[in-house]
């Protein structure tokens, strides 16, 4: 028997006002892999991001976080388990009047005692850890400043910079660079597949662009009707761009 993948998800159904918007849904993301997930608007791609992240409970279905089963979870088991699954959000996220240091440790929150959080008193491991991020992303230099200030490309690396911070197995990007100009996206999805390659990381990420999906990802999934389609490797000229 294989390895299991770091994110397995069977046959999840889900519906919003009398609309099934997932029937069925399975997938699969190894570990160190980077797998597109494309569709257009009203697919459903954030509905299976917010199921598989327990941000909403769907009807059925398993979500499988390595051998945790995150559909079976509540309570402070399920706080527990989703620690190991990081979340980048289109519109970033990030508490705009505090420093990008102040919001990478926001990572460290479901890892950190209350009272710590409450006094903004980090543990010096936590400060290590969150530099160490930023640095990753190329931001040590902006730790101090401002969300607020900083350009949307930097932001949307803040927020890689957060999830590198919580310590993430699993990385769900949704449509992470819808707002972004076409260098700042190339720049963010390479840095997502170094980061998968490099940690060990499942990242699945949902986009509208095919062909930033057949650029970047190790394969392309389509959600259409409820369901996702088989996937497909990236074309030849991917490859050769990686090479």
């Amino acid at each position: 028997m294989g390895e299991a993948p770091a994110l397995r998800v069977e046959h999840l159904r889900m519906s919003h006002g009398g609309r099934r918007v997932l029937d069925g849904v399975s997938l699969s993301v190894a570990a160190g892999e980077f797998v597109a997930l494309l569709g257009p608007s009203g697919a459903g791609k954030t509905t299976l991001f917010r199921c598989i992240s327990r941000l909403a409970g769907p009807e059925s279905g398993e979500i499988w976080a390595g051998g945790t089963p995150l559909h079976a979870l509540a309570g402070r088991r399920l706080q527990r388990a989703r620690r190991d699954v990081g979340v980048i959000f289109q519109q970033f996220n990030l508490v705009r009047r505090l420093s990008a240091l102040d919001n990478a440790l926001a990572g460290r929150l479901g890892r950190t005692p209350f009272w710590r959080v409450a006094l903004r008193r980090f543990r010096a491991a936590d400060r290590a850890l969150a530099l160490a991020a930023l640095t990753r992303v190329g931001l040590l230099e902006a730790a101090a400043q401002r969300a607020d200030t900083m350009t949307c490309g930097q932001q949307q690396r803040v927020a890689i910079a957060r999830v590198l911070a919580q310590e993430s197995r699993i990385v769900l990007a949704d449509e992470p660079v819808a707002s972004l100009d076409p260098d700042a996206a190339r720049l963010v999805l390479g840095l997502l597949r170094e980061l998968a390659r490099e940690r060990g990381i499942a990242v699945l990420c949902s986009l509208h662009q095919v062909e930033l999906a057949h650029e970047f990802a190790d394969r392309v999934l389509r959600l259409e009707g409820g369901r996702v389609l088989a996937g497909s490797r990236p074309a030849p000229l991917a490859e050769a761009r990686r090479a």
